[in-house]
């Protein structure tokens, strides 16, 4: 009855990794579908503030062609190059200069792109009015540059528009070393009248990505709004639109390794809307409006972030501009408490060997010295049991007639020497939260992304490409990607056949069998995890040996 307990626990941690996306993770539809009933009822929405629609058709030009329609004033730092569109003074050129699309390849990661092409994906702010009788600039005005027409780093630039009722609206665009573009909106009202405005900043992407992450990571619409992490899929909000008001936080739109966002004007309340008309919008519009008076100059500030998800970069935004949360731009799951304490450990190590698979490994002999009194014991009541095999089977032998006078006897027996049938699973079950941990990790910082470890391990977050099937390639043909179980998955499964050997053997057949069975379950299950979960989870099969075999020869040396 223990042994199938064992095997039970075994199978339901196997299980929970095999079923991790869908189940250790609510499901994001079921609780945004919750929320955005529970908003609907608390949102108060002002009648007042103007619509942000725009109705606009997309063309069949290239991105080049499309850059090249219209006048743009270029930016460059260490970090992106890119251009503004002075035709809606919209942020829709931006290249990444630090990462490749392909590990192998020389093209750099394009993030934003004009607007009016099918993956169109762009940033623009300014003033709106509810006034039919005032013209404010929308996505066909032309704007003019005055002095700088580069944005660098110690260059900001200055964008003027003006109307025929007077009011000149000027925005003031500088850039950081990094992926800071802060933009100061004006309005100068040089007319006899009196105008209410309404800051607004807006990011638009025409069509869904492809999706990386399923349930183990948000991409779309994200913002934290009054201390409320909100995550939307792009399937959701193309169903019904979310809607919140609040008083302080920031909202974009996340990719896997990338964010997009807009900190709105600080201390003034704003409405947050994640829609879909005919193409993805995330954007705020002010609560109230900004009067202008004869002769008056109003003016917001808002930070705009298009960056690469890195820790610290992230990080030092949140803390420098006290943006409210954003270190939530990377998903760090609901095991965030396990999770960032978990990359801050491996990034140490990196910074002192300067290899992430030697950081990971050096975190696994950390993580095993954490548990090793808990290992300890485990391994001493499993030593034992394997020293009470033969009492087990002559009991087996003698009440084999009688299942309840085998079990008495087998509890007593456990009982009389201290021995835990259950202690077995410990290990188990302490490496599981670890193992998500470091998937989670893996997956979803950009650190880890294309870094190598020594020989064909280019890229830790990606699976280990060599197959047995083709003998790690020495064989000369390619194996369907179904069968690409690569040599670090053979060795974990290997390691973990000989930890197998060193525990006591279940009495019953057809459970030997399955526990036979259980490292090449493993091993054809793990193929496919980032090489570096691979890594970690070989190293401390390893140490797990070492420690399992000094304390069962210790044991048995005892007892002799």
């Amino acid at each position: 009855m223990e042994l199938k307990n064992i095997i039970a626990a075994v199978t339901l941690s196997i299980a929970i990794i095999v079923f991790y996306t869908l189940f250790f993770q609510p499901s994001p539809e079921e609780l945004n579908k919750m929320r955005a009933q529970k908003e609907k009822k608390e949102l108060a929405q002002s009648s007042d503030a103007p619509s942000l629609d725009e109705t606009e058709s997309l063309t069949k030009l290239s991105r080049k062609e499309a850059l090249a329609q219209n006048e743009r004033i270029f930016f460059e730092n260490e970090n992106i190059i890119g251009s503004i569109s002075l035709k809606g003074a919209s942020i829709d050129d931006l290249i990444f200069k630090n990462y490749k699309i392909e590990l192998d390849q020389k093209e750099k990661v394009i993030l934003l792109n004009p607007r009016k092409i099918q993956n169109g994906y762009y940033v623009e702010s300014g003033f709106v009015s509810n006034s039919q009788n005032i013209q404010v600039p929308n996505s066909s005005t032309i704007w003019k540059v005055e002095g700088n027409d580069k944005l660098t780093k110690n260059n900001p630039v200055k964008l003027l528009w003006s109307n025929k009722q007077g009011i000149t609206f000027e925005k003031n665009i500088s850039l950081d070393d990094q992926f800071l573009f802060t933009v100061t909106e004006k309005v100068i009202n040089l007319s006899d009248k009196t105008y209410n405005f309404y800051s607004y900043g807006q990011i638009v992407r025409n069509k869904k990505p492809e999706i990386s992450g399923f349930y183990i990571l948000h991409e779309g619409p994200i913002a934290t709004l009054d201390d409320q992490l909100i995550e939307e899929d792009y399937d959701d909000i193309q169903d019904e639109k979310f809607s919140k008001n609040a008083s302080k936080g920031w909202l974009g739109i996340g990719d896997k390794y990338w964010i997009t966002s807009i900190v709105p004007p600080r201390d003034k309340d704003f409405k947050t809307t994640f829609d879909y008309k005919n193409k993805f919008r995330v954007n705020y519009i002010s609560s109230e409006g900004i009067q202008a008076g004869p002769n008056d100059t109003i003016e917001e500030e808002i930070q705009i972030i298009v960056a690469a998800k890195k820790v610290s970069t992230i990080d030092g935004y949140a803390e420098s501009l006290k943006i409210d949360k954003f270190d939530l731009a990377i998903d760090w799951g609901m095991m965030y408490f396990l999770t960032k304490p978990l990359f801050f450990a491996i990034d140490y190590f990196f910074k002192l060997v300067g290899n992430y698979g030697v950081a990971i490994i050096l975190v696994t002999v950390c993580i095993r010295l954490l548990f090793f009194p808990l290992a300890s014991f485990s391994f001493r009541s499993m030593g034992k049991m394997k020293l009470l095999q033969p009492e087990m089977t002559r009991l087996k032998e003698l009440h084999k007639e009688d299942k309840m006078k085998l079990q008495q006897e087998m509890m007593a027996l456990y009982k009389r020497e201290g021995v835990n049938p259950m202690s077995g699973c410990l290990p188990i079950l302490v490496q599981i939260p670890v193992f998500f941990a470091l998937y989670k990790v893996l997956f979803v910082t950009i650190e880890m992304r294309h870094m190598p470890f020594y020989g064909w391990i280019h890229d830790l977050s990606a699976k280990d490409p060599t197959s047995l099937f083709n003998l790690f390639g020495l064989l000369p043909y390619d194996v369907p990607s179904f069968l690409v179980i690569g040599a670090w998955p053979v060795a974990m499964g290997v390691s973990m056949w000989i930890q197998q050997k060193l525990n006591p053997a279940p009495p019953d057949p057809m459970q030997a069998k399955i526990f036979m069975f259980f490292p090449i379950f493993l091993t054809v299950l793990l193929a496919p995890f980032p090489a570096g979960l691979v890594i970690y989870w070989t190293f401390n099969n390893i140490l797990t040996l070492i420690q399992q075999f000094y304390i069962q020869r210790k044991m048995s040396v005892k007892t002799k």
